[in-house]
């Protein structure tokens, strides 16, 4: 069975952190996974800052000393890394290296339980703060949440919003507005005369609620009927069968889609394409997220989460906690996303 672009990363960096080092060539064995795909994975994460590699080998990155009078060490909690993380890690790394903070990564999963155990292995490392992106959905009102009223050192919220009510609520938060991401797309395609808009989404994910409820928001808001939400469940398998899903939505008069993400939306297009819909022609669309969607043919328009900000400002956010004598108010915080402007959706931006 094949896995995503994300577990895979995420198996090489929890390898690489048991191993220290090890070659490319053992590591895609021990894995089980194409030589050729594991050196693509380890040169991303490379780039990512996540490991260190060099001359055929991989490494753990070295992390400097603390030393007297340098800022604190701050635990990250992802639940995967790869695409979408990555910027977050990277926006994150960067706000904690000019405040000559110490950044410590741990990384979970989607299964739940999984973010207790890391988040209990970041505080025996000696963290004196947390940066937390747990596997949460926002209609999960019940489990898995208590274990943040027992945390000893601040804790700051990354890309998850607390339900109110829950015990998250008293955290501080950063977080986009994905709902606010998805009311752009859909006002940019009504802009263009589309009287209804498909959309297609997972839902595995906090940013995959987050969409389907900003969907609903902003088709009442704009004055949009709300088609049935094309579900992806296991995307290699379901993208034949979306396809046919916009196929038939096409046929009834719906000329416009956003999907979520722009992974799904890139395998998308020669899917389309082999049912006679031509992008932007037949059908026009925009991707969510914006990490790949430059690279599609055509280039996709796509709502860009302020990913990289949003891991500085979790960082600053938590540094003021930290430095702060007098008690703080918790904070909330939303940043919006961005629309960029390419050709999939028929109107490319002078």
């Amino acid at each position: 069975m094949s896995i995503s672009a994300d577990e895979r990363r995420t198996r090489i960096v929890e390898a690489v952190q048991s191993l220290g080092s090890v070659r490319i060539a053992d590591l895609a064995e021990r894995l089980g996974i194409p030589a050729v795909t594991v050196r693509r994975d380890v040169a991303a994460l490379a780039d990512a800052g996540l490991v260190r590699r060099t001359h055929g080998s991989v490494s753990t990155t070295t992390r400097p000393a603390p030393v007297p009078g340098a800022g604190p060490a701050l635990g990250l909690l992802v639940p995967s890394v790869g695409s979408y993380f990555d910027e977050v890690i990277a926006g994150a790394r960067t706000a904690a290296s000019r405040a000559s903070a110490h950044l410590v990564l741990g990384i979970s999963s989607y299964d739940a339980g999984a973010d207790r155990v890391q988040v209990e292995q970041l505080l025996k490392s000696g963290v004196h703060g947390l940066l937390l992106a747990p596997n949460w959905t926002p209609d999960d009102r019940r489990g898995g949440r208590g274990w943040v009223e027992d945390l000893p050192v601040p804790a700051v919220l990354v890309e998850r919003r607390a339900v109110p009510g829950s015990p998250a609520e008293e955290l501080d938060s950063v977080a986009s507005d994905h709902r606010h991401g998805v009311f752009l797309a859909l006002r940019h395609l009504r802009g263009l005369g589309h009287g209804a808009v498909a959309l297609v989404a997972r839902r595995d994910t906090w940013t995959a609620h987050e969409i389907r409820r900003g969907y609903a928001e902003s088709c009442e808001l704009l004055d949009l009927p709300a088609e049935p939400v094309i579900d992806v469940v296991t995307p290699a398998v379901d993208a034949d069968a979306v396809a046919d899903s916009l196929a038939e939505a096409c046929a009834r008069g719906v000329r416009a889609v956003l999907v979520h993400n722009d992974q799904d939306a890139i395998q998308l297009l020669p899917l389309l394409r082999s049912r006679g819909l031509q992008v932007p022609e037949q059908l026009a669309v925009v991707s969510y997220d914006d990490v790949f969607a430059a690279l599609g043919a055509p280039p996709l328009t796509a709502v860009a989460p302020p990913k990289r900000a949003v891991g500085a400002e979790a960082v600053a956010l938590l540094l003021r906690r930290l430095g702060s004598e007098d008690p703080m108010p918790v904070h909330h915080v939303l940043l919006l996303p961005e629309l960029t402007v390419r050709e999939s959706c028929g109107a490319v931006r002078a």
